[in-house]
């Protein structure tokens, strides 16, 4: 089922009130930066908890991520990984409006966002909130597509990621998915917001075929448009990431429920190569963990399965 628009409008708001540039700045997304923009790539990830401690403590332990507060009186905590900067939190308890569940919510890359939150209206998204100051690391504007999977814009100031040809290591992100169940609809209004290239691809799911659209920009594929699994789900990104092998994913998931996490989908492999696993850290906000050869040597299309 699909999420209320009020309480989409919930999520939203810790996000905006975490990052209005009214009320202090955010530091550029990394230091890796060219002063290019890459629209349509994937270059934020945030973490809405209702447990900050708990969850910490429970990625610090599996993948040694460090978490990095601000300023006293700012409702916002960096998260790096090998020093590297990967992601931000924010503690849903200390809001003036408390969302109702704890979810991971993905920053898109687009060059001029006065213009594309004009075209998400057109495209039959919805805007939450409009393009905002975030100081050092741009503007952000928090929006829903048609299908009412939530995300946000950013137009950075300095530019964004380079890309690297560098395999991730361990906890970092690999890969992003949009489940929904209009794919060809949703396909078509991502490529309105950034110059994506699409190409189809079917696959024989757990219980029916998969429909799955790879998106590309700048000569990369950047996520995965796929059919919902269950007819029954909302709309929702999924993010991965990177695990070496088989035996690191096992050591990963045994330690999941001693973290205080659940694990939502044991390891399954695919036919393709690797497997994948789903699980929630202790707030319930859930996240995928995918199998990776150093070489990279695994196909794009394994993520149609």
């Amino acid at each position: 089922m699909r999420l209320p628009h009020v309480m989409l409008s919930l999520l939203c708001a810790p996000i905006l009130l975490a990052c209005s540039g009214q009320q202090y700045n955010l530091p550029a997304v990394t230091a890796a930066v060219n002063g290019a923009l890459m629209p349509g790539k994937i270059i934020w990830h945030a973490l809405l908890t209702s447990t900050p401690a708990q969850t910490q403590a429970f990625y610090g332990g599996q993948f040694g991520w460090a978490f990095e507060p601000m300023p006293e009186g700012v409702n916002y905590t960096l998260i790096r990984h090998g020093g590297n900067l990967i992601g931000g939190m924010v503690d849903s308890t200390r809001l003036p409006r408390k969302p109702e569940r704890s979810q991971w919510v993905v920053g898109l890359s687009v060059t001029d966002i006065g213009d594309q939150v004009d075209v998400v209206r057109a495209g039959g998204g919805e805007v939450f909130t409009e393009p905002t100051s975030l100081g050092e690391r741009g503007r952000i504007a928090v929006v829903a597509d048609p299908g009412m999977a939530l995300l946000a814009l950013l137009e950075t100031s300095s530019g964004d990621p380079v890309d690297s040809d560098q395999t991730p290591a361990t906890g970092d992100f690999l890969w992003h998915e949009l489940w929904t169940a209009d794919v060809e609809q949703i396909s078509r209004f991502y490529r309105g917001i950034a110059p994506l290239v699409e190409e189809k691809f079917a696959a024989e799911g757990a219980t029916a075929e998969v429909d799955y659209r790879l998106l590309s920009a700048h000569g990369r594929p950047r996520f995965g448009v796929r059919s919902l699994p269950d007819a029954g789900m909302s709309a929702a990104w999924v993010s991965y990431l990177r695990v070496a092998d088989e035996a690191e994913l096992a050591s990963l998931l045994a330690r999941v429920e001693k973290l205080g996490g659940r694990v939502l989908v044991p390891a399954t492999p695919r036919p393709l190569g690797g497997s994948v696993a789903v699980i929630a850290g202790p707030s319930g906000a859930g996240i995928a963990l995918q199998t990776w050869p150093n070489d990279g040597g695994q196909n794009e299309e394994e993520e149609a399965e």
